[in-house]
C-alpha cells in the first residue's frame, strides 16, 4: 500500500515494520488461536505518533489495532482475519512507550506510558517504597496499556481491586486523533463526567491509551502465604469467610485451585505439589505493614483444621517458598497450554454463588458426554473462576460446551468475562446473553466516539 510510505516518513524509518517475519509475532495471539491480517505494525515512539497514525487511518478508512504485550486471551489485541472488521487494519504497537516518568511518594501516585511492561512499573514503585498492587502471571510482558485496556483483576483485586480503581489519571488519543490529557493523579475530582472510566475496560474500541497514573499503596513491611487443602468449593467458600474475620484487611490473596489443575502443573511442568493427592487447594497470602502476620495466620489455619474448614495446612516459610508457592499457581495456564487444546471460560459469578456455579456447570457438562476434563481455578475472594473444559472436540462442539457454562453464570446474576474482556471469542455470547438495552447504550457509545468503527474493528460489539 503506497499510502504507507507517506505514514512511514512522518513517523521515521524505524516506525513501520512491512516485513511479513518480523509481522508474524504481531498479527497472532499468545495462545496462537487467532492469526489475523494487516497492512504493516506501526511502533510510534510517542504520542504525537498515535495521533499521526490515527488521523492517517482516518484518512485511508483503515482499522487500527492497539497492541500491548500481546498476552490477552480473548484475542482483543490481534487483527481479524476474515473480513469482521470491514476494512484493512494496522497493529498499533504502544512497545516503544515504556517509560515510567514519575513516582510520587508522597502523593503514592506513578505516571507511566501505555507500552511500559507491568513489572517495569511495579519495580519503580518498589525502588520508591511503595506497592502497585495488582499482580497476575503475565505482569513480566503485559502492559500497562493492555492492563488498563482489559481492566485487569488479578490475584490481588480481593483487597485493591482492579486496573479500574486504581487508575487516577489517563491520557488518550480519540478515534477523531484528538488527545485528551488527564494526567492529574487527583484522588478528588467532581468536574464534570469521569470519562476515565469509559476508557478502562474498552479493549481499545473507544480510544487508545497513551499513559497513565497509577494508585500506589504503603509497601507491605510482612507477607505470609500457604496453601490448604479443603474437601470442596462449600468449605473453600467457609474457610474464606473464617480467614477474613481472623485477618481482616490484610487478607490479599485467595486462590482456589482443582487438584486436576495442579497436576497439570507438576506433570508437564516440574516441581512438587505442596499437598499431593488433594483435590482442592486454596492459597492464602496476607500482607500488612504490621509484624507478626505468619504467626496470625497459622493460628487461623490451626482453627480451620478444628472446625473441619480445613484439611491440611503447608505455610510458606521463606521469601523463596512465596515465590515457589506463587510459581505454581501462576504456571497453571502454560501447564494447560502444554497439555492440549481446552475451552477457556473467564467468568464472575456472586462470591457466595461459587459453589453453586461449580455443581451445577459440572452437572451440565455431564450431560453433553463422557470425556470432558473441567480445569478450575481462579480468584475465588471475588468471585472470579477460570473454569476450562477438555476432552471436547468433535464429539462434543466447544459451542455447547461454552453455552452450557454461560448458561449456568446467567442464572446466577453473573458474567461471562470477569478479566479477559470480550475480545473477538466472546461476540456471539455477549450478543445472546446481553439485555438489549445494554447492548443498545453500547453501540450508542461506540457511534458516538467512534462513529467510523476505526479503533479495533471486530472486537467486542460487531462492526457498526
Amino acid at each position: 500500500m503506497r499510502e504507507l510510505d507517506d505514514l512511514a516518513r512522518r513517523l521515521g524509518p524505524d516506525a513501520l515494520v512491512r516485513d511479513p517475519d518480523e509481522m508474524a509475532p504481531y498479527l497472532t495471539d499468545w495462545r496462537g488461536r487467532y492469526r489475523g491480517a494487516a497492512l504493516a505494525v506501526v511502533r510510534p515512539a510517542g504520542v504525537e505518533g498515535v495521533q499521526a497514525t490515527v488521523g492517517w487511518a482516518r484518512v485511508h478508512r483503515v482499522g487500527v489495532v492497539p497492541q500491548g504485550g500481546n498476552t490477552g486471551l480473548a484475542g482483543g489485541a490481534s487483527p481479524t482475519a476474515d473480513g469482521r472488521g470491514s476494512r484493512p487494519q494496522v497493529v498499533l504497537s504502544l512497545a516503544r512507550m515504556a517509560r515510567v516518568h514519575a513516582v510520587d511518594r508522597v502523593g503514592m501516585t506513578l505516571e507511566a506510558e501505555a507500552g511500559c511492561v507491568l513489572e517495569h512499573a511495579k519495580q519503580a514503585a518498589a525502588d520508591a517504597g511503595r506497592l502497585l498492587p495488582i499482580s497476575f502471571g503475565a505482569q513480566g510482558s503485559a502492559t500497562i496499556g493492555g492492563m488498563i485496556a482489559t481492566n485487569a483483576g488479578g490475584i490481588s483485586a480481593l483487597r485493591y481491586g482492579t486496573a479500574r480503581q486504581l487508575v487516577l489519571g489517563l491520557e488518550a488519543v480519540l478515534a477523531d486523533g484528538t488527545r485528551v490529557r488527564g494526567l492529574s493523579g487527583l484522588r478528588k475530582d467532581n468536574a464534570g463526567w469521569n470519562w476515565k472510566q469509559l476508557l478502562i475496560g474498552s479493549e481499545g474500541t473507544l480510544g487508545i491509551v497513551t499513559a497513565a497514573v497509577l494508585k500506589l499503596v504503603p509497601l507491605p513491611a510482612e507477607r505470609a502465604l500457604a496453601y490448604v487443602s479443603v474437601a470442596d468449593p462449600e468449605r473453600a467458600l467457609a474457610l474464606l469467610e473464617h480467614v477474613q474475620d481472623a485477618m481482616g484487611e490484610a487478607v490479599a490473596a485467595f486462590e482456589l485451585i482443582s487438584g486436576a489443575a495442579m497436576e497439570l502443573v507438576v506433570g508437564h511442568l516440574g516441581g512438587r505439589a505442596p499437598l499431593p493427592g488433594a483435590h482442592w487447594l486454596v492459597l492464602i497470602e496476607v500482607a500488612d505493614s504490621a509484624r507478626g502476620l505468619r504467626g496470625r495466620l497459622e493460628d487461623a489455619l490451626a482453627s480451620a483444621v478444628d472446625a473441619d474448614l480445613a484439611l491440611d495446612a503447608v505455610p510458606a516459610d521463606s521469601h523463596e517458598q512465596i515465590r515457589r508457592f506463587w510459581t505454581l499457581r501462576e504456571s497453571i495456564p502454560e501447564a494447560e497450554k502444554r497439555d492440549g487444546p481446552s475451552v477457556k471460560h473467564d467468568v464472575g459469578v456472586p462470591v457466595s454463588e461459587v459453589p453453586v456455579f461449580i455443581r451445577e456447570a459440572e452437572e451440565g457438562l455431564a450431560q453433553l458426554g463422557s470425556g470432558l476434563r473441567t480445569i478450575v481455578f481462579g480468584h475465588l475472594g471475588d468471585g472470579n473462576l477460570h473454569f476450562n473444559v477438555a476432552g471436547g472436540g468433535e464429539r462434543t462442539p466447544d459451542e455447547a460446551i461454552t453455552r452450557t457454562v454461560h448458561d449456568v453464570v446467567a442464572r446466577l446474576g453473573g458474567s461471562i468475562t470477569a478479566e479477559h474482556g470480550i475480545g473477538q471469542s466472546r461476540i456471539g455470547e455477549l450478543l445472546r446473553l446481553k439485555p438489549a438495552a445494554e447492548l443498545a447504550l453500547l453501540r450508542r457509545v461506540k457511534h458516538a466516539l467512534d462513529p467510523d468503527g476505526l479503533l479495533n474493528p471486530g472486537k467486542v460489539l460487531p462492526p457498526l
